[in-house]
């Protein structure tokens, strides 16, 4: 934990930063020696990514051309 006070975070402010982003540093910012602010990191939450699914098969009816646009029949009622 780094331990500044409030002028020197105002100096240093693009250096407390790098710590605090490439090296996970937490600083503590103190008035007068009483501590007043933290400085951390925010952990991104990961995504969650697709996985590939091989026993999912998918198979097209004969002759059908997903590129060939859908009749006034085919489309649903809510879109006509």
């Amino acid at each position: 934990m780094i331990t500044v006070n409030t002028h020197e975070a105002k100096s240093k402010l693009s250096k407390l930063l790098a710590a605090v982003e490439e090296k996970g540093e937490v600083v503590l910012i103190c008035r007068n020696g009483k501590p007043v602010a933290e400085m951390k990191a925010i952990k991104t939450p990961i995504r969650n990514r697709l996985k590939p699914q091989p026993d999912l098969k998918v198979t097209l009816a004969p002759g059908y051309d997903p590129m060939e646009p859908l009749t006034e029949d085919e489309w649903p009622s809510e879109f006509r």
